[in-house]
């Protein structure tokens, strides 16, 4: 057989109980890795914005489990034949709908449910569901790359045949080997072009996010429009069973045209964003209003340090202000104290002068003083003539 990616001998494992056992499918570890992956990211990046402590873990209780269950569901409706049979004939087993270890999620339940889940959260948390979607969109990239290697070990929903070198050998005993095919026949590996395709995503939306900070949902739609772009071409190599929609003359899968749908849908949605209050990304908060906390907008290191850069010289204005104010008072203080010091120094000088006046007239000889005298006793002479 020519170069190829093998089938999987691993699925999972037992783990014995008095009772019998449990088993823990690689599907389901796969669907794990994933969650946790998405949420440390997440959490990364949400812990730049500055919400309130915990919130994430608030916001993920009620994301995931909303998450899975839509997911669920659009897996089910969407392909519905397994659990209700052909045409909704009642020859299915919808039983089935519980056994999610065997596969099946559809991306587009799981986003708009997990969504709502992330509302109630988020509303629950006090902070805007924007906020969330912007700082968790490059993690469900993350989430949905490894995910996808859950498809590979159940060895389920692989594109046509190839004879390319990473063509993927699938056990001709598995109940989803196509019929009609030889044992031998590689087929494309859909799973990891998706999972690489996601993991390019990751890294563009975060290189992204650093250079323009989107805001407001513009990230999330960002998001939105490149897995689409990509989820198109990569279903369209798939021939596993599948509803199909005819639109304009043209029938093919349904999630083709959901994927088109969604593009189109999120880039309205991006430009409007985008054109219509835009100036209002830089005061963006994290909070919902009347919830606001005080400094929540350190978005990244460069901004946390711009961010305590300008704090600290908002907090020395009042102290350079007031540095200033007792300058002030302290010329006022020293200018009042001159004054009075000129005043005192006036003063004595004029009771100097008075003093040596009066010393000047009590002096003996002085001429005034002879005359006063004189009219003195001049003056009682007088009187004492007068008298009968």
């Amino acid at each position: 057989m020519p170069a190829s990616i093998p089938s999987p001998s691993w699925s999972g494992f037992s783990i014995p109980l008095p009772w019998g056992s449990l088993t823990i499918h690689a599907y389901a570890l796969a669907i794990l890795l994933g969650i946790i992956a998405a949420l440390w990211l997440t959490s990364v990046r949400w812990k730049r914005r500055n919400p309130p402590a915990g919130s994430l873990w608030d916001i993920a209780i009620w994301a995931i489990p909303f998450g899975i269950i839509g997911g669920r569901l659009y897996h089910v409706f969407s392909s519905p034949d397994a659990y209700f049979g052909p045409g909704y004939s009642g020859g299915g087993d919808p039983w089935r709908i519980l056994r999610i270890w065997e596969g099946g999620l559809g991306i587009w339940g799981a986003v708009v449910l997990g969504v709502v889940g992330a509302w109630i959260g988020c509303r629950r948390a006090g902070v805007k569901l924007t906020a969330l979607i912007d700082a968790a969109a490059p993690g469900l990239l993350l989430a949905q790359a490894i995910g996808r290697w859950g498809n590979y070990f159940n060895q389920e929903l692989f594109g046509g045949p190839t004879t390319l070198p990473w063509g993927l050998q699938v056990d001709p005993n598995n109940p989803n080997f196509p019929a009609g095919y030889a044992a031998d026949t590689l087929f494309h590996p859909t799973f990891l072009y998706e999972s690489l395709w996601n993991l390019i995503g990751v890294a563009i939306l975060l290189l992204l996010d650093r250079r323009f900070h989107f805001r407001r949902g513009r990230l999330f739609w960002l998001y939105a429009m490149y897995y689409t772009l990509g989820r198109v071409w990569i279903e369209s190599l798939r021939i596993d069973t599948a509803e199909q929609i005819t639109f304009f003359g043209i029938t093919t899968r349904l999630n083709v045209w959901t994927s088109i749908l969604v593009f189109v849908a999120s880039l309205i949605i991006f430009l409007v964003l985008s054109f219509v209050g835009r100036k209002n990304d830089a005061t963006a908060g994290v909070m919902l209003p009347g919830r606001e906390v005080p400094g929540e907008e350190l978005e990244s290191g460069e901004e946390a340090a711009d961010g305590d850069e300008s704090l600290a010289a908002e907090a020395s204005e009042p102290a350079a202000a007031a540095s200033k104010t007792a300058e002030g008072d302290l010329k006022v203080a020293e200018s009042s104290v001159e004054t009075e010091a000129a005043e005192v120094q006036n003063v004595d000088s004029e009771s100097q002068s008075v003093t040596q006046v009066t010393a000047h007239d009590n002096l003996p000889g002085n001429p005034s003083e002879a005359q006063t005298s004189a009219e003195s006793e001049d003056e009682t002479q007088g009187g004492s003539t007068e008298k009968p």
